[in-house]
Protein backbone atom coordinates (compact mmCIF):
# COMPACT_ATOMS: atom_id res chain seq x y z
CA UNK A 1 0.00 0.00 0.00
CA UNK A 2 1.16 3.28 -0.29
CA UNK A 3 1.91 6.22 1.96
CA UNK A 4 1.19 9.32 -0.42
CA UNK A 5 -1.83 11.18 1.08
CA UNK A 6 -4.88 11.31 -1.20
CA UNK A 7 -5.92 15.12 -2.41
CA UNK A 8 -8.75 16.45 -0.44
CA UNK A 9 -12.09 15.19 -1.00
CA UNK A 10 -10.56 12.28 -3.65
CA UNK A 11 -12.53 9.85 -2.39
CA UNK A 12 -16.02 11.06 -3.08
CA UNK A 13 -14.51 12.53 -6.46
CA UNK A 14 -12.88 9.25 -7.87
CA UNK A 15 -15.76 7.04 -6.93
CA UNK A 16 -17.94 8.83 -9.50
CA UNK A 17 -15.24 8.41 -12.58
CA UNK A 18 -15.66 5.34 -14.78
CA UNK A 19 -12.70 2.58 -13.75
CA UNK A 20 -10.68 3.64 -16.91
CA UNK A 21 -10.33 7.13 -15.50
CA UNK A 22 -9.82 5.95 -11.80
CA UNK A 23 -6.96 3.97 -12.58
CA UNK A 24 -5.56 7.27 -14.24
CA UNK A 25 -6.23 9.40 -11.80
CA UNK A 26 -4.98 6.69 -8.70
CA UNK A 27 -1.42 6.25 -11.08
CA UNK A 28 -1.10 9.90 -11.65
CA UNK A 29 -1.29 10.26 -7.81
CA UNK A 30 1.37 7.45 -7.20
CA UNK A 31 3.52 8.24 -10.08
CA UNK A 32 4.13 11.73 -8.62
CA UNK A 33 4.75 10.77 -4.90
CA UNK A 34 6.54 7.60 -5.79
CA UNK A 35 7.75 7.76 -9.27
CA UNK A 36 6.84 5.69 -12.35
CA UNK A 37 9.43 3.16 -11.90
CA UNK A 38 8.71 2.29 -8.49
CA UNK A 39 5.01 1.99 -8.37
CA UNK A 40 3.32 -1.42 -9.17
CA UNK A 41 0.38 -2.35 -10.93
CA UNK A 42 -1.53 -3.73 -7.60
CA UNK A 43 -0.66 -0.33 -6.24
CA UNK A 44 -2.58 1.45 -8.81
CA UNK A 45 -5.18 -0.66 -8.27
CA UNK A 46 -5.56 -0.80 -5.06
CA UNK A 47 -6.09 3.40 -5.09
CA UNK A 48 -8.63 2.83 -7.41
CA UNK A 49 -10.35 0.47 -5.82
CA UNK A 50 -10.25 -2.28 -8.76
CA UNK A 51 -8.20 -5.04 -9.46
CA UNK A 52 -5.18 -6.23 -11.56
CA UNK A 53 -7.38 -7.97 -13.97
CA UNK A 54 -9.67 -5.12 -14.02
CA UNK A 55 -6.61 -2.84 -14.47
CA UNK A 56 -5.31 -4.64 -17.59
CA UNK A 57 -8.39 -4.56 -19.64
CA UNK A 58 -7.92 -1.38 -19.84
CA UNK A 59 -3.59 -0.97 -20.55
CA UNK A 60 -2.60 -4.01 -21.73
CA UNK A 61 1.21 -2.91 -19.63
CA UNK A 62 2.12 -0.95 -16.78
CA UNK A 63 3.93 0.97 -19.80
CA UNK A 64 1.11 1.60 -21.83
CA UNK A 65 -0.74 2.98 -18.86
CA UNK A 66 2.18 5.40 -18.08
CA UNK A 67 2.19 6.45 -21.55
CA UNK A 68 -1.66 7.56 -21.76
CA UNK A 69 -0.92 9.28 -18.55
CA UNK A 70 1.36 11.24 -19.71
CA UNK A 71 -0.18 11.97 -23.03
CA UNK A 72 -2.70 13.33 -21.01
CA UNK A 73 -0.47 15.92 -19.38
CA UNK A 74 1.14 17.05 -22.59
CA UNK A 75 -2.49 17.71 -23.95
CA UNK A 76 -2.97 19.84 -21.01
CA UNK A 77 -0.09 21.87 -22.58
CA UNK A 78 -1.15 22.08 -25.80
CA UNK A 79 -4.27 23.35 -24.97
CA UNK A 80 -2.76 26.06 -22.56
CA UNK A 81 -0.50 26.91 -25.73
CA UNK A 82 -3.67 26.71 -27.91
CA UNK A 83 -5.41 29.32 -25.58
CA UNK A 84 -2.97 31.77 -25.38
CA UNK A 85 -2.93 32.27 -29.15
CA UNK A 86 -6.06 32.32 -29.34
CA UNK A 87 -6.27 34.99 -26.50
CA UNK A 88 -3.50 37.33 -27.71
CA UNK A 89 -4.00 36.53 -31.68
CA UNK A 90 -0.76 37.64 -34.22
CA UNK A 91 0.65 39.20 -30.86
CA UNK A 92 3.83 37.08 -30.13
CA UNK A 93 5.17 38.56 -27.54
CA UNK A 94 2.05 38.74 -25.70
CA UNK A 95 1.79 34.86 -26.64
CA UNK A 96 5.16 33.82 -25.23
CA UNK A 97 4.49 36.25 -22.12
CA UNK A 98 1.61 34.54 -21.20
CA UNK A 99 3.03 31.05 -21.74
CA UNK A 100 5.77 31.94 -19.41
CA UNK A 101 2.92 33.03 -16.82
CA UNK A 102 1.06 29.37 -17.39
CA UNK A 103 4.39 27.81 -16.41
CA UNK A 104 4.92 30.69 -13.22
CA UNK A 105 1.69 30.14 -11.87
CA UNK A 106 2.09 26.20 -12.18
CA UNK A 107 5.59 26.13 -9.94
CA UNK A 108 4.15 26.01 -6.56
CA UNK A 109 2.37 22.73 -7.65
CA UNK A 110 5.45 21.55 -9.66
CA UNK A 111 7.48 22.47 -6.15
CA UNK A 112 4.94 19.93 -4.10
CA UNK A 113 4.65 17.12 -6.60
CA UNK A 114 7.94 17.52 -8.80
CA UNK A 115 7.68 17.80 -13.31
CA UNK A 116 5.57 15.05 -14.54
CA UNK A 117 8.50 14.83 -17.36
CA UNK A 118 11.47 15.28 -15.54
CA UNK A 119 9.86 12.97 -12.52
CA UNK A 120 9.18 10.28 -15.59
CA UNK A 121 12.34 10.66 -17.79
CA UNK A 122 14.26 9.42 -14.29
CA UNK A 123 12.29 6.67 -14.20
CA UNK A 124 12.83 5.12 -17.61
CA UNK A 125 16.08 4.14 -18.22
CA UNK A 126 15.04 3.00 -21.78
CA UNK A 127 15.80 5.84 -24.53
CA UNK A 128 13.06 4.07 -26.53
CA UNK A 129 10.79 3.81 -24.14
CA UNK A 130 7.10 4.78 -25.85
CA UNK A 131 6.87 7.45 -23.25
CA UNK A 132 10.35 8.81 -23.42
CA UNK A 133 9.37 9.27 -27.39
CA UNK A 134 6.25 10.43 -26.29
CA UNK A 135 8.20 13.27 -24.13
CA UNK A 136 10.37 13.97 -26.66
CA UNK A 137 7.92 14.50 -29.23
CA UNK A 138 5.82 16.51 -27.10
CA UNK A 139 8.46 18.66 -26.73
CA UNK A 140 9.92 19.28 -29.94
CA UNK A 141 5.97 20.42 -31.17
CA UNK A 142 6.00 22.59 -28.26
CA UNK A 143 9.75 24.19 -29.27
CA UNK A 144 7.90 24.81 -32.50
CA UNK A 145 5.13 26.75 -31.75
CA UNK A 146 7.27 28.83 -29.28
CA UNK A 147 9.95 29.85 -32.16
CA UNK A 148 6.81 30.78 -34.37
CA UNK A 149 5.37 32.80 -30.96
CA UNK A 150 9.27 34.44 -30.95
CA UNK A 151 9.07 35.37 -34.50
CA UNK A 152 5.63 36.98 -34.43
CA UNK A 153 7.18 38.99 -30.94
CA UNK A 154 9.91 40.57 -33.86
CA UNK A 155 12.87 38.02 -32.75
CA UNK A 156 15.63 38.70 -35.22
CA UNK A 157 16.78 35.07 -34.70
CA UNK A 158 13.79 33.50 -33.33
CA UNK A 159 15.03 29.79 -33.02
CA UNK A 160 17.66 31.35 -31.17
CA UNK A 161 15.59 33.09 -28.50
CA UNK A 162 12.73 30.40 -28.32
CA UNK A 163 15.77 27.97 -27.60
CA UNK A 164 16.70 30.50 -24.44
CA UNK A 165 13.08 30.88 -23.02
CA UNK A 166 13.21 27.08 -23.19
CA UNK A 167 15.91 26.62 -21.25
CA UNK A 168 14.13 29.75 -18.69
CA UNK A 169 10.88 27.29 -18.94
CA UNK A 170 12.46 23.77 -17.85
CA UNK A 171 14.96 25.52 -15.60
CA UNK A 172 12.37 27.15 -14.04
CA UNK A 173 10.45 24.38 -13.52
CA UNK A 174 13.66 21.93 -12.02
CA UNK A 175 14.37 25.33 -9.37
CA UNK A 176 10.91 25.35 -8.46
CA UNK A 177 10.94 21.19 -7.57
CA UNK A 178 14.40 21.43 -5.62
CA UNK A 179 13.92 25.01 -4.14
CA UNK A 180 17.21 26.27 -5.05
CA UNK A 181 15.45 29.74 -6.03
CA UNK A 182 13.13 31.77 -4.45
CA UNK A 183 10.61 33.65 -6.13
CA UNK A 184 11.14 31.63 -9.19
CA UNK A 185 8.23 32.50 -11.22
CA UNK A 186 8.63 36.75 -10.76
CA UNK A 187 12.16 35.55 -11.92
CA UNK A 188 10.54 33.61 -14.75
CA UNK A 189 8.60 36.25 -15.88
CA UNK A 190 11.31 39.08 -15.84
CA UNK A 191 13.88 36.93 -17.61
CA UNK A 192 11.30 35.44 -20.59
CA UNK A 193 10.67 39.41 -21.25
CA UNK A 194 14.13 40.49 -21.19
CA UNK A 195 15.29 37.71 -23.77
CA UNK A 196 12.04 39.19 -25.60
CA UNK A 197 13.24 42.65 -25.23
CA UNK A 198 17.10 41.41 -26.75
CA UNK A 199 15.75 39.59 -29.64
CA UNK A 200 13.43 42.19 -30.86
CA UNK A 201 16.47 44.99 -30.23
CA UNK A 202 18.66 42.86 -32.16
CA UNK A 203 16.34 43.06 -35.27
CA UNK A 204 15.91 46.70 -34.79
CA UNK A 205 19.87 47.47 -34.87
Amino acid sequence: MTSSTPRPGRDSRVARLPPRERILDAAEELFLVEGVRAVGVQAIAERANTTKMALYRHFATKDALIEEWLRIVAAEYTTAFDRVEAEHADDGRAQVLAVARFVADGLPDIARRGCPFVNSIAGLSDPDHPARRLIANHKARQRHRLTSMCERAGAQLPDDVSAEITFLLEGAQVSAQNGSVDRAGDRLLAAVSAVLDRGAAGRAQ
